[in-house]
């Protein structure tokens, strides 16, 4: 039983590729077409796109999608949206998902993969973490991202949780963002995306349902950066540990 779910596992990442790639090539011209709409209108039917691409994808690579708490973004409010990471699987589930306008800070490496590097691009504030210099850029323009009305996605424990606990420690960013910007923050918990693609094993997928919430936003006033963080961690695992 063992040596067929490995070998279904590798049959099934083969699959997971094929079909990103075939349903990647169907969407990128419409992507690619909102470059030339500014701002956040642009940026709102660029994220449309992505979910229906994502929808289709997660029917075809047997991975169904459970979303709740869009409720608590409410309109004409904008928010830091702060991800727990688990996997490659969560940066699918995360700003496809979140309700809006919005964008991620993620790696600048990853444009340089063909035609993806543009479609990631659009998505995200970039930053080279080997860079101080582009550090400070990256949050300057989420900064930017949050004064034009667009949600900021982060995930604030800056890479992948290898351990066997719920999350690894924060880093400061998200929340002093947050702070400085004066937007409440909203807390995302993903679920099972650790089981579809493990860390821990090269060209593996499992097809297992998934699942994303948005849970209460947490206000920024009368809080530093280094509470807000603390406050944001424990809601973030004690929300996963009662619900994993």
């Amino acid at each position: 039983m063992k040596l067929f779910k490995e070998i279904f596992g590798r049959i099934w990442a083969l699959w997971g590729i094929v079909t990103f790639i075939a349903t990647f090539l169907i969407i990128f011209i419409p992507s690619m077409l909102t470059y030339l709409i500014p701002g956040k209108k642009g940026q709102h039917i660029f994220i449309i796109i992505s979910r229906i691409w994502m929808r289709i994808w997660l029917f075809l690579i047997a991975c169904p999608l459970k979303v709740r708490g869009q409720h608590h973004f409410k309109k004409g409010e904008t928010y830091v949206v702060t991800c727990n990471h688990n996997s490659l699987m969560d940066i699918p589930l995360s700003c496809p998902f979140i309700p809006g306008a919005n964008r991620t800070i993620a790696k600048k490496s990853f444009t340089k993969i063909p035609l993806f590097g543009f479609f990631y691009a659009k998505g995200s504030v970039l930053v080279d973490r080997k860079s101080d210099e582009s550090r400070r850029r990256s949050f300057i323009e989420m900064k930017r991202t949050l004064e034009e009305e667009m949600h900021m996605s982060v995930y604030p424990e800056g890479t992948r949780n290898r351990s066997n606990d719920p999350l690894k420690a924060f880093h400061d960013g998200a929340f002093r963002l947050a702070v400085e910007s004066g937007k409440a923050v909203i807390p995302a918990v993903i679920f099972n995306t650790k089981k579809v693609l493990p860390i821990n094993k090269p060209f593996y997928f499992m097809p297992h349902k998934l699942a994303i919430h948005f849970l209460e936003p947490v206000s920024v006033q009368s809080k530093s950066a280094k509470q807000l963080k603390e406050k944001v961690f424990n809601i973030m695992w004690q929300y996963y540990e009662a619900n994993k």
